[in-house]
């Protein structure tokens, strides 16, 4: 059910989501689709994933970026980008901590934690 390969997928904006979830995998059409609805931040996010840096702990699910974590709930993020670059009205419009979530849950790529991250982040 993981990986990268060749297939078929939708045309169209956020179509990235039926189609990876139809593929089951990150599929050459499925990322062309994703990086046409999201440039850059799904490159991200793609890397992200493959690289396991998705983590969901008891409390919230959290991406390692390169400089610090960040706690995406529900679509939300943490992040300076979701902050100061994003439309908060506009749904399709997400950084790429939040993309990389919702690849790694529809890949069943997150790496999950029995713990709380409050607890972690201590620690940090």
């Amino acid at each position: 059910m993981n990986g990268v390969d060749g297939g078929d997928s939708d045309d169209g904006d956020d179509d990235w989501q039926a189609a990876l979830a139809d593929a089951g995998k990150l599929t050459g059409p499925v990322v062309e689709t994703l990086v046409s609805a999201h440039g850059t931040r799904a490159t991200q996010a793609i890397e992200a994933v493959s690289e396991r840096r998705v983590k969901r702990y008891r409390d919230f699910t959290v991406v390692v970026g390169y400089a610090e974590e960040y706690v995406v709930e529900e679509g939300s993020c943490t992040c300076k980008d979701s902050s100061y670059n994003l439309d908060p009205d506009d749904p399709e419009q997400r950084c790429w901590h939040a993309l990389a979530v919702d690849i790694a849950d529809a890949l069943e790529l997150v790496d999950h934690h029995d713990m709380w991250y409050s607890d972690v982040r201590e620690f940090l």
